[in-house]
Order: C-alpha cells, then structure tokens, then sequence
C-alpha cells in the first residue's frame, strides 16, 4: 500500500488547488442560482478564458517553450499578463518543466512522467515536492529577456491584481456589487480552475488516450476530443514528434485555434519566423510508424510465409530512403543559398530550386509506391 508522503506535500499549491477547486464548486451554483447569468458574465468569462488559454498554448508553450515562432513585445507582454493570471507559474518556470518533460518523456526525471500514474501526471506532482527542483539551466535563452525576467519577479502580484482587482472592478462597472461578485466567481476562480486542469489535460490524457500516427517511442498521444479542450494542443504525438512546428493540428480538419491565431497574428505583422515541417518529412514520418507496427505483423507470422513480402517491402523502403536522402540534399542546399550562406547567382538559384522540385517529385513517387507495398502486405496478412 503506498503512503502518501504528508512531509513532501507542497502546502502553498495544494491549498491554492483545493480552495479554488471548492470555490468554483461551492460557490458558483448559489451564484447563478439567486442572481442568474446575463450575457455580460458569459461574454467576460469567455474574453478571460481564452485569453489566458491562449498566453498558455500559444506564449508559453509554442512562443517560449519551443521557439516555435518570433512575436513583438506587445503579444509578449499580452501572453505573460494573462499567463500570470492562471496562476500556472512564471514562464521561466513553466517553460523549465516543459524542456524537462520533452528531453526525458517518461523517464525519472520527466516532471509529470506518466508512467508514474495518471494522477501523478495531471496534478500528483504539482501536490507533492518528492526531490528538490533541479536548477534552470535549460532556459537561459529566456532568462535575458527584460519582459520575461520582469514577470517572473512580479508573477503572483500581476495575478492576484487581475483577478482580484480588474476582474471584480468590470464587474462592478457593470452592474454594481452583485455583478463584480459574479465576474469574480465565473471570470477569476472558475477561469483559473478550468484554464490549469484543461492544461493538465495536456500532462495526463494526452499521454493515456488517442493515437500514435508519427511515432510510438513515447506515450504522447494524438486525441481530437482533446484538442478541443485545450486549444488545439490535443495532437500530442504529432508535437512530441516536431515540437518546433507552431502548429500541433497539421491535418487542415484538425481542431487548433491556436495555430490560426498566431498564423492571424503574423498577417497583422505581430509573429513571424513562424516554422513548419515540410510535409515531406511528416510523411515520412508517418510511413516509419508504419513501417515499425508493419514489421511487428511480419515478426509474429511464420518466416516462409512472409519471405516475399518481406522483399517487396524492403524494396519499397530502400528505395524510399534513397529517395529521401536527396530531398533532404537538394533541400539543405537551397536553404543554405536562399539564407546567403553562399554565394549564388539567380541562375544558380534557379538550378538549385529546379533540383529540389525533381527530388520532391522523386520522393513523392517513392512515397506512393511505398504505400501501395504497405496495402499488399497488409491484405496477405488479412
């Protein structure tokens, strides 16, 4: 039976969890119950909501945790006042963690390993301090930003400042006392409850349910119904797999609100250096989780029976790799000559472009053969 270490428990956080969590249960209903709901509550709970969901996903995940993409001060600032407001930690902080958990995914030293249990990953190891917090190397980069440095002093005082003073004080504006109590319950403590648990979502289901299309070395999992509670972070796999792209909904029908602000906000001149994976290389990647589970199949069937699809299949994959291995060639020497790392004419630009075009052509050949072999072998093995 194991023992909950009462002498590890992080006081601070785990009263700040269960008061806000006994709050929004305790007192929101009794709210809504005497006064009701008017359109100026929904309005100002769904402003602050996303607000403070987007400071997370797009600032300190995508924005700051990866680099995913360069933003002016004013999106910065904006991203780390609301992120203060969710009271989720600096974003020094969060983004330490963050690096942690991509480095070691599910291993000791991840901070929320899923491995060690589902409740561990979702709140567990906010709860319970089990060693001491290892030292900030990993965001040095972030340290000598003046904005970042400036909320990380101030984090807690900016929070408690919106929620407890502009939250009630728009309310108030509003409707008076009755209305700043509302804006108060639903705008501040049910916001912040929401906003944090649709974060550990992140932490938790993402790691237990969903699929692995791009990679099945890790617990990260691809879940739409997730991505719609947490702004579009729900394709997991996909990110764990290219944690630098700014967007983690790929797929054109995927669910990522996140992806369309920041791509909004770079046509309003605010982002820029927004990065993306070649689809060539996702697809890729794709074929190489199928290639994994097809060799698995083959594995577990009698060697006779697949010696000729084992040929057709390492065939396909030898040719597809060959066929990679020049897109990637012709593609890093067009990078290079469009970034003027060297020197090149507009005619040797030119070549260099019509090179990469032909080795695209050629890996998207590679690519459909590749995946005609992969339906033969999976209908011999039906």
């Amino acid at each position: 039976m194991t023992r909950i270490p009462f002498n590890r428990i992080n006081w601070p956080t785990s009263l700040f969890l269960m008061f806000t969590l006994l709050t929004a249960l305790l007192a929101v209903p009794p709210y809504l119950y005497y006064f009701g709901l008017d359109w100026f509550q929904v309005v100002l709970f769904l402003v602050f909501f996303a607000a403070s969901s987007m400071s997370i996903t797009l600032g300190y995940h995508r924005l700051l945790s990866h680099l995913a993409f360069k933003a002016k001060w004013p999106v910065k600032l904006g991203v780390l006042l609301f992120g203060a407001s969710t009271f989720e930690g600096t974003a020094l902080d969060w983004c330490s963690d963050h690096r942690r958990h991509h480095k070691f995914v599910d291993h000791d030293d991840d901070p929320y390993d899923i491995t060690k249990g589902f409740f561990h990953a979702h709140v567990g190891w906010l709860l319970f301090k089990l060693r001491p917090d290892p030292p900030q190397d990993n965001v040095s980069d972030l340290q000598s930003d003046p904005l970042i440095a400036w909320q990380h002093r101030y984090c807690n005082y900016i929070g408690g400042f919106i929620n407890l003073i502009v939250v009630p004080s728009i309310g108030w504006l509003w409707g008076g006392w009755q209305s700043a109590l509302g804006a108060f319950l639903l705008s501040s403590v049910l916001r912040v409850v929401l906003t944090q648990h649709s974060t550990f979502c992140i932490n938790s289901f993402c790691h237990w349910i969903g699929t692995r299309p791009y990679s099945s070395r890790c617990t990260a999992r691809n879940s739409w119904i997730m991505a719609l509670v947490t702004f579009g972070e729900g394709y997991h796999n996909y990110h764990h797999e290219f944690q630098h792209d700014y967007r983690n909904g790929v797929k054109p029908w995927q669910f990522d609100p996140t992806k369309w602000a920041i791509w909004t906000l770079s046509r309003l001149g605010l982002t820029s250096h927004l990065r993306r994976v070649p689809a060539e290389k996702i697809q890729l990647a794709e074929i190489a989780e199928q290639q994994r589970q097809l060799d698995l199949r083959m594995a577990a069937r009698p060697a006779k029976r697949c010696e000729t699809t084992r040929r057709l299949v390492d065939v396909a994959q030898e040719r597809l790799e060959q066929a990679a291995r020049q897109w990637e060639q012709r593609k890093n020497e067009y990078v290079r000559a469009t970034e003027k790392k060297i020197e090149a004419s507009r005619e040797k630009l030119a070549e260099l472009q019509r090179d990469l075009e032909e080795a695209a052509a050629n890996l998207r050949v590679a690519i459909s053969e590749w995946h005609d072999t992969y339906r033969l072998a999976l209908a011999r093995f039906a």
